[in-house]
């Protein structure tokens, strides 16, 4: 595939629904430090392309988890295959929540729980019928289609905000959003200039410092280009590794100014809302106090008709790039790393590629049912963790992460490591993340933003997995 077409795809799959509902979120409730997630972002994308990409290219293998059967055996390449399975099913489910937030707008008005539960099955269920009818060659050219879409809606929205807010004087809205701005915080609402890009401060439970972006983040990115074959399988469909890795630089590039747009379009709702307060309510509540839906709620109430219905469009392209990509992703890695060997053990062949294809097809209905399950599941932790949207669906992801970076840099790096330091790494990544996703509910606030949890993480799993020698 070309490199433009696969620079596109991963763009629509790194901002997602989340972007699309979530940014419009953190950009009314916070301000524009976010950005430094995007920079690092840059960086540890800068560092894939060069220093590990070339490896996983050149291993040859349909999935990244082929590239640790190699290194160690097949019980490690199943075993991050199920850990990735696991992780992917947390990640997208919570995309797909986050997707079903806009349609339980669109379709029913509001984002109660049960309104919440329809949708997402809505979701899914379009979701997997057509991922079913296409393969990674389909899923690109339909990913970028998405994304262009996607982002011209947002242009359109913030042009659209531009001129609702044009009765407001200029100097009223800068001042609105600098030394008259407020920003959300776990203890409230308090003074902060909403056009603050970077925060200089050395604390670990802000994830959008200056140290966090650089550091935390750009090795979150190392880990997701590293070791999560939804976005890897992108990288590996392309001609060569350096159409790979400039395609995965150029991903990172592409992902700043869209998702600029989306906290401008949160930023102008903030200054519309402020000077219309009763506007800001919908159903009695304030989205001062729930701003979940403060994006789908404009589309729904504020646009008129047939650019609404455009709009919603490329509302329902963002939610359906990030899902389908997730359930090609999963049935690719089930199939060729953990039901195919299976079949090989038990003395059975593979079959032709008709078969498979078949097998693959089948494993896409079912990993589409659990990732609408777990969708569910999502929309629940949600609401209990207290995290925006953004914060939420990407903290979630070093679930897997943590341990599977671990196992990669070791096989990449070292000549280290065995079938036994290679479970006991995954199993380590997961009991360090677990009480972090947690730990509101279990000390009371947050000690460790999201950012550092896949440096802790990878850390110590590196640490458990080089500790095997290597059988010879």
């Amino acid at each position: 595939m070309p490199g433009w077409l696969v620079a596109i795809a991963a763009t629509g799959t790194t901002i997602s629904a989340g972007t699309f509902v979530g940014s419009p979120e953190l950009g009314f409730n916070t301000n524009l430090t976010y950005l430094i997630n995007l920079i690092g972002s840059i960086f540890g994308g800068c560092l894939v392309a060069a220093l590990i990409l070339p490896k996983l290219y050149n291993a040859k293998t349909i999935t990244i988890y082929g590239y640790i059967g190699d290194r160690f055996g097949e019980s490690s390449k199943t075993a991050n295959s199920i850990m990735f399975l696991l992780g992917q099913l947390f990640t997208s489910g919570s995309r797909l929540f986050i997707a079903a937030i806009a349609i339980s707008v669109i379709v029913f008005g509001s984002i109660q729980f049960q309104f919440l539960i329809w949708s997402i099955i809505i979701l899914g269920v379009v979701s997997t019928i057509y991922t079913m009818l296409g393969g990674i060659k389909g899923l690109l050219y339909i990913d970028t289609f998405q994304t262009i879409l996607m982002i011209f809606t947002a242009l359109v929205a913030l042009g659209l905000l531009i001129a609702d807010i044009n009765d407001i004087p200029f100097s009223e809205v800068w001042h609105t959003l600098t030394d008259g701005g407020t920003v959300k915080t776990p203890a409230g609402w308090t003074s902060g200039s909403k056009i603050q890009m970077f925060d200089p401060s050395i604390r670990f439970d802000v994830p959008y410092t200056i140290l966090g972006g650089m550091v935390g983040i750009a090795f979150f990115k190392i880990c997701q280009y590293t070791t999560d074959q939804e976005f890897v399988q992108r990288q590996l469909a392309c001609h060569d590794v350096k159409k790979a890795g400039w395609s995965l630089v150029s991903a990172q590039l592409l992902v700043l100014p869209v998702v600029m747009i989306f906290l401008s379009i949160g930023l102008l709702l903030y200054v519309k809302y402020t000077h219309d307060a009763e506007g800001a309510m919908i159903s009695g509540t304030s989205f001062f106090k729930d701003a979940r839906d403060i994006f789908p709620q404009y589309i729904k109430n504020n646009i008129p008709a047939g650019i609404r219905g455009l709009m919603i469009t490329g509302l329902l392209a963002a939610a359906l790039s990030s899902f389908n990509s997730a359930i090609n992703s999963m049935a690719s890695s089930f199939v060729a790393d953990i039901y195919f060997p299976l079949k090989k053990k038990s003395g059975k062949s593979e079959g032709s590629d008709k078969d498979q294809i078949a097998a693959s097809k089948k494993m896409v209905i079912l990993m589409g049912m659990c990732l609408t399950a777990f969708a569910i599941v999502t929309c629940v932790m949600q609401q209990q963790s207290g995290l925006n949207l953004v914060d939420f669906t990407t903290g979630v992801m070093c679930f897997a992460y943590a341990g599977m970076i671990g196992v990669f840099l070791t096989a990449i790096f070292t000549k280290r490591g065995n079938n036994r330091s290679v479970i006991a790494a995954l199993l380590a990544g997961v009991a360090i993340i677990l009480p972090l996703m947690f730990q509101k509910q279990l000390f009371g606030q947050t000690y460790i933003a999201w950012s550092w949890w896949c440096l802790i993480g990878g850390t110590v799993s590196f640490l458990i997995c080089v500790s095997g020698k290597k059988k010879v």
